[in-house]
């Protein structure tokens, strides 16, 4: 299999990486980015924009950049080699994700035109407080009148909401509260009447958003797809999610491993440097094995997320989180051991390399909960 880029991909990867690092020169630039009122400059959102990367998703023919998810990984990687702060998992990997695989004609030619000129951003309101990481556990509801809905409930941790023009929130029909019949996914404006943000910094320098809704008055067309069969398009969702996260994962472990690389070579103890001591090389050289496992999950992500088989992709997405999630914990707690003190100190970036990838582990499921993914699906319990 050639896993070689074309000149495309080359010319994409070399043009964010390279916008990546003129946004986050330093730790200093990305704390000043953070001050700004939404989490994020406008400036930054422009500059990516410009670039094409909020119509990567979409084609040509809808305004897009044609896209996929190989595309996707190589802007990830770049937004977790320089920690960038700009809501591009919220809004061009699930929000843009849900709208391009359940959107109908008439709301892509309505939104993407917006979204590829950076007016508009999306996010996924879908983790209820009871929720945990079960995607069918939804008690949010959208009962009919007339000849739309209205939707009641509340979500949890929506990621950039506060920066967002439209969310994109799952809500039950019909059917009880964890069944996987009954539940739709719904485009609702953030500024629509009895929509409530309170938004709040994360850990790793992002933000989310506790959101509430009251009786908010939705038109037909604001279901996508079929309002009570939403449950497989919003699994397929957090799949994209599950590879955009390991290709971020990848990004964010490069950095790291070759900062405690760089530290070890300058860090003298004894006269010599502690690069020097066999026990140090061998603890990095495991560094780059667990790095390397899990670029090659995330390359497996991309080749598997839009795969048909729904069974066998679930199972490998769950394989892939399970592989991330270990690496992310093991590089990121030996760059701290390697370190020493310095590694857990804010004035160093190594530290918020280290807060991105401890939350990254329990994004859009944890290891346990895809252990046991797996375990269904070798039992023959997933859904085919």
């Amino acid at each position: 299999m050639d896993f070689d880029l074309n000149e495309d991909q080359s010319l994409l990867r070399d043009s964010v990486e390279r916008l990546a690092a003129d946004l986050y020169p330093s730790l200093e630039s990305r704390q000043a980015r953070l001050k700004a009122p939404l989490g994020f400059p406008a400036e930054g959102w422009a500059a990516l924009s410009e670039l094409g990367i909020p119509g990567l998703p979409f084609l040509e023919a809808e305004g897009g950049f044609g896209g996929g998810p190989v595309e996707t990984l190589l802007v990830m990687e770049a937004v977790g080699r320089n920690l960038v702060v700009e809501p591009l998992l919220a809004s061009l990997v699930l929000g843009s994700t849900a709208l391009r695989l359940g959107g109908s004609a008439a709301q892509k030619e309505r939104l993407v035109p917006d979204l590829v000129a950076g007016d508009l951003r999306l996010t996924l309101a879908h983790t209820e407080r009871q929720s945990r990481y079960d995607l069918a556990d939804v008690a949010t509801t959208a009962r009919r009148s007339g000849d739309g809905f209205v939707l009641s409930g509340a979500k949890s941790v929506v990621p950039n909401a506060d920066a967002a023009g439209l969310m994109v929130v799952s809500a039950r029909v019909s059917g009880e509260r964890r069944d996987p019949h009954g539940i739709g996914l719904f485009l609702v404006p953030t500024d629509a009447a009895g929509v409530a943000i309170e938004a709040y910094p994360t850990q790793d320098g992002g933000r989310a958003a506790e959101v509430s809704f009251s009786d908010v008055t939705l038109p037909v067309d604001a279901a996508l797809g079929d309002p009570e069969g939403g449950l497989p398009l919003l699994e397929r969702v957090v799949e994209h999610g599950i590879a955009a996260l390991a290709a971020e994962a990848v990004g964010s472990m490069d950095a790291l491993h070759k900062l405690t690389v760089e530290y070890l070579k300058t860090r003298k103890q004894f006269g010599v440097s502690v690069g020097s001591f066999q026990a140090l090389q061998h603890r990095s050289v495991d560094m780059l094995i667990q790095l390397e496992q899990a670029r090659s999950m995330a390359l497996y992500a991309a080749m598997m997320v839009d795969t048909a088989d729904a069974r066998a992709r679930a199972a490998a997405l769950s394989a892939v989180k399970v592989q991330i999630n270990k690496a992310c914990r093991y590089v990121g707690q030996e760059a701290v051991q390697l370190h020493g003190g310095i590694g857990m100190t804010l004035e160093y970036i190594g530290a918020h390399h280290f807060k991105r990838l401890a939350m990254i582990e329990y994004q859009l499921g944890d290891t346990a909960h895809h252990l046991r993914r797996i375990t269904q699906d070798e039992n023959g319990l997933l859904a085919a």
